[in-house]
């Protein structure tokens, strides 16, 4: 394997590099953080086995109990140190190589070109300690691999020496090139936020189901034990729906830069996210009921292989456009103009709802729109479309209408809802034409072009 030619002396104390070769370890504070791992199983077991371990320790001198914690506390380092000790990391001409695991070793080989997006996040603890930890989106892969933790310095730098690797450049001027320039885009006040999270009718249903939901269970079985069970996952649903996603999305900003557009966020954990240039699968732009009054809108996004799926938090209909242009280049969502079900046929298949229904054909976006109280518009570009499907059950064929599916790499799928069979039926034979022909004509996804 050839060795990375970037990998000198700018790899920093917090990246400490073995003599006499390429690799590199982890910052020396990582340790603690690896500690965790026995110290979580211990609890486990006494947890477990807690009326057992009242008798162990009761039946033993003080002297012993303060030498069998001084025991574990050597465990616990010892084997902190060692998974440390033992994890290494190297940058070559063609992958990031990864070599972790005590007992079972562990060689993670991460080939540049199938990268597909690396995140820098910060938690809270590690920026009191100015440690950050790198996340790899890998195409092919569900879950990412991290490096955790490198000093912050280190990690945008072995961030940007990796992207540029990804775009073609040499292992000499990778590492030279440093963080890429950006323009900022957007940015979320904390004032819109709170007022969007206010005026979401999902907020305030988790918040009515989590004083109702409880309060019925100990009614109807007069146990505060079951009711107390139900509440605490009724709690966590409440927590993610208003106070965890502003803490999340708070300071949300979306800037541009050649290795696509960059999402920094969050209070308490920090997070440095990239969106992948070209790669981005489908856009859907979400309207709850309460924000059209204000012209607000949520932009979401499906990237293949990649679970960053939030774009715009809230924003003016406008300025998420104006973003979404960064992302769909040539495609003005402005232009698009929905064509509603047809009401004969789609009035009988789904009452009352049928009206949300609506589909939009460019020459460079198939979109599909449904909702009433919340309205979802999803554009997928021709180009990522990778099947086209025609549905259509007995109750649609016996009023004349049908569905067409469009699937995308993402693993997700778009669906024009209860469109005419003759419609829908040219529709599937036209849209297969024009994803073929969007695809041979498609500019190449690579970072930094």
């Amino acid at each position: 394997m050839t060795p990375s030619a970037g990998a000198g002396p700018e790899a920093g104390a917090g990246a400490e590099r073995e003599p006499g070769n390429d690799e590199r370890r982890l910052h020396f504070l990582t340790p603690l953080r690896r500690a965790w791992v026995p110290i979580a199983a211990t609890i486990g077991l006494v947890a477990q086995q807690g009326e057992n371990v009242t008798e162990w320790v009761t039946a033993v001198s003080v002297a012993l109990r303060f030498l069998a914690l001084v025991a574990l506390v050597l465990v616990f380092g010892a084997y902190g140190f060692l998974s440390w000790w033992f994890t290494h990391y190297a940058v070559t001409d063609t992958e990031l190589r990864i070599r972790s695991g005590l007992l079972f070793r562990r060689t993670a080989h991460i080939r540049l070109d199938r990268i597909q997006a690396i995140d820098v996040t910060r938690p809270l603890l590690a920026r009191l300690a100015g440690v950050a930890k790198l996340r790899l989106d890998v195409i092919g892969t569900d879950d990412k691999d991290e490096l955790a933790f490198l000093s912050e310095k280190d990690a945008v730098a072995l961030r940007a020496e990796l992207l540029a690797r990804a775009a073609g450049f040499t292992p000499a001027e990778a590492p030279l090139l440093g963080e890429a320039p950006e323009r900022e885009l957007l940015r979320v006040a904390p004032r819109d936020l709170v007022m969007s999270l206010v005026l979401t009718l999902s907020a305030w249903a988790a918040l009515a189901g989590g004083i109702l939901g409880p309060f019925a269970v100990w009614w109807f079985s007069s146990s505060p034990w079951v009711a107390l069970a139900t509440l605490l996952p009724v709690l966590g649903a409440v927590w993610a729906a208003s106070v965890g996603r502003f803490l999340t999305e708070y300071d949300w900003r979306v800037a541009e830069s050649p290795d696509g557009l960059r999402l920094d966020h969050g209070m308490l954990d920090r997070a440095h996210e990239t969106v992948p240039p070209g790669r981005v699968q489908t856009v859907r732009i979400v309207e709850p009921l309460l924000w059209r009054r204000r012209g607000w809108v949520r932009v979401e996004l499906a990237v293949a292989g990649s679970k960053n799926d939030v774009l715009v938090p809230v924003a003016t209909r406008a300025a998420a456009h104006a973003v979404v242009a960064r992302v769909l280049p040539d495609v003005d969502l402005g232009c698009l103009v929905f064509e509603p079900s047809p009401r004969n046929g789609s009035r009988w298949v789904v009452p009352v709802w049928w009206k949300g229904y609506g589909l939009a054909v460019s020459a460079d976006v198939f979109a599909a729109r449904r909702g009433r109280l919340c309205r979802r518009t999803e554009i997928v570009p021709h180009a990522k479309v990778q099947s086209v499907r025609y549905s259509q059950g007995p109750w649609q064929r016996a009023h004349g209408v049908a569905d067409v599916h469009v699937d995308t790499g993402a693993n997700a799928t778009v669906t024009a809802r209860l469109r005419e069979a003759g419609e829908a039926a040219e529709l599937l034979h036209a849209q297969a034409a024009r994803s073929r022909t969007s695809r041979a004509a498609a500019r190449p996804d690579r970072w930094m072009t």
